[in-house]
């Protein structure tokens, strides 16, 4: 069964897509069969693992809006392993188009389910803003993954999404978990950045991902080439924390998979 973790974050510009697409990459390359949805219209994700701009592919819009079947969408990347729902501008178009829309919060959940045997991380990159979008996100979801920048301001918006969060497990999606809250753009030779880690280390203490993704030069340039961290440079201290963080993900799961199957157990 996938699992399904929305990477999210109200605030933009820290690190969301390029956590996703790596994210994906990592665990793809890693033998863990993954699928990478772009949810956001403005498409980065899917640029940035290779697919230019075309405007004859079939997207997330067709599902969510035309009810296609993800069969029909789903893309091959240039990693084995790692499969991509490509997403254009017509996604915007969706927002508005869901408003009027019967169990509009449950489109993509409802689309997402005949997957859940197929791979065994189903990773989605949701646009920086709590529309519809997000919210499809977050309710198709088994966990959430906050990606927050090391910087003051990241942290008054971690306390908006934990509310957000707690609205969604009220009222949409009761068994939406955390999955961790990453740290971005660390600069280990600033007292900022080792105060913010500091900080959230204290506050949230084992739900902060051990992986650290640095401020990295080849990690910014990578989108540019429509190439992941791993293919663009593997040497890199970006590569480095991704495939890291890949690591720690499969380990939850891992655990989890375990501690459920002794509690079944023991339930017999």
């Amino acid at each position: 069964m996938a699992r399904v973790i929305a990477v999210a974050n109200q605030k933009g510009g820290v690190g969301k897509t390029t956590t996703a697409v790596n994210l994906a990459a990592c665990l793809g390359a890693a033998e863990q069969p993954t699928l990478l949805i772009d949810c956001d219209s403005q498409a980065n994700s899917t640029a940035a693992i290779g697919f230019p701009k075309d405007p004859s592919r079939r997207t997330l819009y067709h599902t969510l809006i035309l009810g296609e079947s993800f069969d029909k969408i789903i893309q091959k990347s240039q990693v084995d392993g790692l499969d991509v729902v490509p997403a254009d501008k017509n996604l915007a178009g969706a927002a508005v188009e869901l408003v009027n829309a019967e169990n509009r919060e449950y489109k993509l959940q409802t689309a997402i389910k005949p997957l859940l045997d197929k791979y065994r991380f189903i990773i989605l990159d949701c646009p920086p803003a709590l529309d519809l979008l997000t919210l499809n996100g977050l309710v198709a979801a088994s966990a959430v993954l906050i990606p927050i920048q090391c910087e003051y301001l990241a942290l008054e918006g971690v306390s908006e999404l934990l509310d957000t969060l707690m609205r969604i497990r009220r009222t949409l999606n009761p068994s939406l978990e955390i999955e961790g809250i990453l740290l971005t753009m660390y600069d280990e030779r600033t007292t900022l950045s080792r105060q913010v880690a500091t900080d959230l280390r204290s506050f949230f203490g084992t739900q902060v991902f051990q992986s650290v993704i640095p401020r990295n030069v080849r990690l910014a340039e990578a989108p540019s080439f429509g190439k992941p961290i791993i293919f663009y440079d593997i040497h890199s201290k970006g590569a480095e924390g991704y495939t890291q963080l890949a690591q720690e993900v499969i380990a939850n799961a891992e655990k989890r998979a375990g501690t459920g199957a002794r509690s079944a157990h023991s339930g017999a």
